[in-house]
Formats: structure tokens, sequence, C-alpha cells
């Protein structure tokens, strides 16, 4: 179920509708499936595990065309990927989505996403020293997250210790 009203997923399909058509790219159903799934999913999501939500909701997709077709949105702006750290790359997407960073966790692989103005602020000032259009930017910031119920939090390693 997408999180996303109707219009926007309509705009979403005809920018990437015209980008395949000024491409000279087919326009095949597999293709608007991995669009449709990447933008009801409001999480980050990896290709593999988009691959089986796919398969499991019954359409006829192939890990070849999943891959593909994630380069192609990628090209035409409707998905970003990340790569934050670990093996695999994670897909969200970036149609009228706002600008947000990333602390990630160490030792959970938790991602929680923020915003923050002041950012903004900083971004705008370091444009202007260095006389720099920036377009967009990413911050990912690596730690552990102090959440009790991370598996891997001290606390909760030392009391599985303690139950052996």
């Amino acid at each position: 179920m997408s999180t996303l009203p109707q219009h926007t997923l309509d705009e979403v399909e005809e920018v990437f509708r015209t980008f395949l058509k000024e491409r000279g790219q087919r326009q095949t159903p597999e293709r608007f499936a991995v669009l449709e799934e990447i933008y009801a999913t409001p999480d980050h999501v990896d290709a593999d595990d988009l691959y089986i939500r796919l398969k499991q909701e019954g359409t006829r997709v192939s890990r070849a065309t999943v891959y593909n077709t994630l380069e192609l949105l990628m090209k035409c702006d409707l998905v970003v990927r990340h790569q934050f750290g670990e093996s695999q790359a994670r897909y969200e997407r970036a149609y009228s989505y706002w600008q947000h960073d990333h602390l990630i966790c160490m030792d959970c692989n938790e991602l929680f996403e923020f915003c923050d103005p002041r950012l903004q602020s900083v971004q705008e000032m370091v444009a202007e020293i260095y006389d720099f259009e920036i377009d967009c930017h990413s911050l990912n910031m690596y730690g552990r997250c102090q959440r009790e119920n991370c598996p891997n939090w001290p606390e909760a390693e030392e009391a599985e210790a303690a139950e052996a």
C-alpha cells in the first residue's frame, strides 16, 4: 500500500514514462512494478529485498530487471542509491522527497533519518565561501545507537552472556 497520494505516484509514473520514451526504452509492466514498489515503501530497500517483495506479490520479474530498472530510475532522478558501509546498496524514492540525512548504527545497522535546518544554513554558507552552486548533499553519520532494544547494545550482550 502506497504512503503517497495517488497524484504523486501518477506524476512519478509520467516522469518515468517520458524518460523511457525519450531514450527509446520499453515501458514494461515489470519496470513500473519496480517503480511502484519503491514508492510504496517509506524505508530504504536493497535490490534483493525489492525483488523478493515483488515475487511475493506475484509480479513476474527477474533479478536483472530489478537491478536494471533501479539504474534507469536513478538516471531520471526518481530514486537515489545509498551505500551505508554495508556490502549492499540501499535505495529510496527521490521525487518530491525532503532533503534529509542519516544516522547509521554500526552494531545493528539500524538507519535513522533526520532533518536539521541548520545544515541547510551551513550548506548555504559553504556555497557562498567557495563560490559553488550546490545541487544536493549527502550526510551519513556512523556510530552506535543507545536504544535498549538494539540487539548489539552492550547491556543486551552482557545480559545474554550472563544467561548462558
